[in-house]
């Protein structure tokens, strides 16, 4: 009986043993399954681009230099008896200051004789009309007799009215030199050389000094090919900015003055000048930009309507990643119209809210399906359905 049941149970064991190790193999066989379910794709970052509108600024570079130079000259002969303080080499002088006086003496003496010159002449003027007077009374009493001019005193008096006028030139002329016994500014100067000294005597046309008009200097910037496309139609009068950075860096309002017309034969490029009123701030009191300083000008050019906006890292070749609908990788070729800093300004080849990929995988292809950085799971799982 006993051998009977122990028949029995071991087939049934035996079966039962084989049910668990079936399964323990399903098992084993299905975690394969369970790891290629893992999410592979490469996580990529995105950003929505949208169009805006660009207001250009042009930067150049150019040395401020000054609007007027003048060389002074003696315009009369004397010594030199004095001269004004801030007549030295640097000095700054303003309009119609004496930078030095040359002795006056002899001009002084020309001038009182010319006055006398100019008496005498009036007085003859007074008696040569009298005696014209006289002559026309007396022929008025005899109408009937003829009477010459040279009676009438006609050429006398003519004559003595243009002794009258030789004398108030020559009057001219000497307070003409007795005012330019004083040598004075023509205009807010900076002294850049002085070729007199105190006691010297100069004759007329000797030079005297070398000023630099400072109520204005200018700055000739050249503008590139790829700049000069995006200049304004009108650029007289457009607001520019002066700027020199550094330990006395300074920053100052200027204008564009003028186009100088030509294009340069050797660079090709256009040329403006840009002018800064009061450069030494004597008016202003604003910082002094001096002669031969090296600076930034900066103004504005075109506005750019409807352009993006984009890291030039993320342009290679005029061509883009963007991510589609389908959660997959897709190159796309824009036009750069214009560089500043970082970033290249694209005219045509996006629309607005298209997701630009602003991390690429090592090696993107076109049609690689991706992942976004930072999605739920949810997000993730509809994107490998689709």
């Amino acid at each position: 009986m006993q051998t009977k049941v122990l028949k029995w149970i071991f087939p049934v064991a035996a079966i039962v043993v084989g049910m668990m190790g079936a399964q323990g193999i399903n098992a084993l066989a299905n975690e394969p399954d369970a790891k290629e379910q893992v999410d592979t794709r490469p996580v990529v970052a995105v950003e929505a681009v949208s169009a805006l509108d660009h207001q250009v600024v042009i930067n150049s570079y150019g040395e401020v230099q000054p609007f007027e130079s003048t060389r002074l000259s003696a315009q009369v002969s004397g010594e030199v008896v004095a001269w004004h303080d801030n007549f030295v080499t640097g000095g700054i002088v303003a309009k119609g200051e004496v930078l030095l006086s040359i002795e006056k003496d002899n001009y002084e003496a020309a001038v009182l004789q010319a006055e006398a010159e100019v008496t005498r002449a009036e007085a003859k003027l007074i008696e040569e009309q009298a005696l014209a007077d006289v002559a026309a009374d007396e022929a008025k009493r005899f109408p009937n007799k003829k009477h010459t001019d040279l009676f009438l005193r006609k050429p006398q008096l003519l004559s003595a009215q243009a002794a009258l006028k030789s004398a108030k030139a020559a009057l001219k002329r000497a307070q003409r030199d007795l005012d330019n016994c004083d040598v004075v500014a023509p205009y807010d100067a900076l002294i850049v050389s002085r070729d007199v000294g105190l006691g010297q005597f100069v004759s007329m046309g000797s030079s005297i000094a070398q000023l630099n008009n400072i109520e204005h200097a200018e700055v000739i910037i050249p503008v590139a090919g790829f700049d000069s496309a995006f200049l304004p139609e009108r650029i007289e009068g457009l607001d520019a900015t002066i700027t020199q950075t550094g330990l006395n860096g300074f920053t100052r309002s200027a204008k564009i003055h003028r186009d100088l017309g030509v294009v340069d034969k050797a660079t090709r490029m256009v040329n403006l000048v840009v002018r800064i009123a009061d450069p030494y701030g004597l008016q202003t009191q604003q910082p002094q930009v001096k002669f031969g300083s090296y600076v930034q000008v900066n103004f504005s050019g075109k506005t750019l309507n409807s352009i993006y906006r984009l890291p030039q890292d993320l342009v290679n070749n005029n061509t883009v990643w963007l991510l589609n609908s389908e959660g997959q990788l897709e190159s796309r070729k824009v036009q750069v119209i214009r560089e500043e800093g970082e970033y290249f300004y694209v005219s045509t080849g996006l629309k607005d809210n298209e997701k630009l990929v602003t991390t690429l995988p090592e090696y993107p292809q076109t049609g690689m399906s991706v992942k976004v950085a930072g999605s739920d799971s949810s997000k993730a799982e509809t994107t490998d359905k689709l």
